[in-house]
């Protein structure tokens, strides 16, 4: 299919990277985001090489490795402090780094701007009102009271999709998975020079975001999906890492600003059946959420982009670039959602503990392989 005319649900890491893959191919894209002030949740982001490769073929690769941090390995460490293993990661991109990590607002900024300069249209503070699909297009109403007709519709609206909810109202749902995730930033060490994991019922990681700063996030068990408030969040942070490594520990003592600390609770999801309905298609945490274990969340949903990109290419159909676009899909983000959501339950004794060293080798193994 040549020259479509596509409206993508979601201005998100996955919607624009769906929004570049699908303009570099010559079709015409609009991109709708509820949000009008377009804000970032979260502090940073590790992408690991298969992103670096998607990077690359998004053509954007040289303005993302310069707003991030490059790093080669993943270093293991038990709750006493000690390492016990330096995992060498894979290097996809010849030249580049294997992984990076990188703030989320820089993130957004090099996709944003790749988006428009390939003349993407994106308009905030706008949702989808009514979607329907007349077999030949799809006519859309949007809350501004506008009405525009479309040759297909891409779904990247997150794990609380309205458009999942729309389409595929018999889809799975999100579930708490009994955990959440907080997140603080800290200036950089200049030997932190690899993702630092730290094993335990807390588990713990340093992520290089920058040559200057760097996060650490931590998984915490969560009963009862507590609603924390803003006020003394610091302190509830610190008094996560009370158990954990030392060296962890001297750092949780720094962590005091309670605006600086990000909290998630963390929910899983995999949609078993279809990803499509009609002409309308989802992509991303839309089908498949996953835990930050494995750190493959926005990468599933940037190779996502690029696969559906192909597929559209490819046939002359939506129905069957939707049916092939999910079949190279399903196995490789089912076995990223599972794997990550093994190690959280091991992490809070609904599972058998996991082995982190053994995990990361099988998840570098997997990515490593062609989308």
């Amino acid at each position: 299919m040549n020259d479509l005319k596509v409206l993508i649900i979601g201005a998100g890491i996955g919607g624009l990277s769906a929004a570049i893959a699908l303009s570099r191919k010559g079709h015409r894209i609009t991109v709708i985001e509820r949000d009008p002030e377009w804000s970032v949740y979260g502090v940073g982001i590790i992408q690991q090489a298969n992103v670096v490769r998607a990077m690359n073929q998004l053509g954007v690769l040289d303005t993302f490795l310069d707003a991030a941090c490059g790093f080669d390995a993943v270093e293991i460490y038990i709750p006493s402090g000690a390492r016990v293993a330096r995992v060498p990661t894979p290097r996809l991109v010849p030249g580049k780094p294997a992984n990076v990590g990188i703030g989320r607002r820089a993130l957004q900024k090099v996709l944003g701007d790749s988006a428009l300069a390939q003349g993407v249209t994106i308009r905030l503070g706008v949702t989808a009102t009514g979607l329907d699909d007349t077999g030949e297009h799809m006519i859309v109403n949007f809350s501004h009271g506008d009405q525009e007709q479309y040759d297909l519709v891409i779904g990247a609206d997150g794990v609380y999709s309205q458009t999942r909810a729309s389409v595929l109202p018999d889809a799975e749902i999100p579930e708490f998975t009994g955990q959440g995730v907080w997140r603080y930033s800290f200036p950089r060490p200049s030997d932190l020079d690899a993702l630092h994991v730290y094993n335990g019922p807390v588990g713990v990681g340093l992520v290089p975001m920058s040559s200057d700063e760097m996060y650490l996030f931590a998984t915490s068990p969560e009963p009862g999906n507590p609603l924390y408030s803003r006020e003394g969040l610091a302190a509830v942070m610190r008094s996560k890492l009370e158990n954990a490594a030392p060296q962890i520990q001297a750092l949780a003592d720094r962590i005091t600003d309670d605006a600086a600390v990000v909290y998630r609770p963390l929910e899983g999801l995999m949609v078993h059946g279809p990803w499509h309905k009609g002409r309308v298609v989802l992509l991303g945490d839309a089908v498949h959420a996953t835990t930050p274990h494995l750190g493959q969340g926005a990468g599933m949903a940037i190779e996502d982009a690029l696969v559906l990109a192909e597929e559209l290419s490819s046939h002359a159909e939506p129905e069957a670039a939707f049916e092939a676009y999910r079949a190279r899909r399903y196995e490789r983000c089912r076995y990223i959602v599972e794997a990550s959501l093994a190690i959280c339950h091991g992490q809070i004794g609904k599972g058998p503990p996991v082995d982190n060293h053994k995990a990361t080798g099988e998840m570098f193994a997997l990515i490593s392989q062609p989308i």
